[in-house]
């Protein structure tokens, strides 16, 4: 038996960088949870085989149409996010209709920032992430590529 051809591959930080692509995702009418684990996931390169735990290979990700994301259930108002000035009895309340009022792209990229790891590996790659809320976007020198999010596992 060959051993060498088990040998696990991990793909530089060079590699990686070459390996970027730009991708577009419409949000009109998806649910917010379900788009934001799939664009998590294109972040991160899950869906590529060259995928290296320690690498940001993922791709750069562009979100249009932010602000048709759908809420399903009483998450609008219902949901209570939280967070800390840093001083005493500085914990304060906020919900998703707070931050849609402040501008979709806060809500998509608090979601989308929670669901990538908590250290500078996952600091780096929401970096890569982009949300808009009309169908316009500033990337066209880019020549991204508009993928179906809906087709991806």
């Amino acid at each position: 038996m060959n051993t060498l051809s088990y040998k696990t591959l991990s793909v530089s930080k060079e590699a990686a960088r070459e390996q970027k692509e730009w991708v577009v995702v419409d949000a009109e009418g998806q649910v917010l949870g379900r788009l934001c684990t799939k664009v998590a996931k294109l972040l991160r390169g899950k869906y590529k085989p060259s995928f290296t735990p320690n690498q940001d290979c993922g791709d750069n990700v562009i979100i249009v149409n932010a602000d048709k994301v759908v809420l399903t259930g009483n998450k609008l108002t219902g949901r209570v996010y939280l967070r800390h000035t840093g001083y005493p009895g500085g914990q304060r309340e906020y919900t998703a209709a707070d931050l849609m009022a402040k501008g979709p792209e806060f809500l998509l990229r608090k979601v989308v920032k929670g669901m990538l790891p908590k250290n500078r590996l996952g600091n780096q790659i929401i970096k890569n992430l982009y949300v808009y809320a009309g169908t316009e976007h500033p990337h066209e020198a880019q020549q991204p590529k508009q993928i179906d999010i809906n087709s991806l596992k």
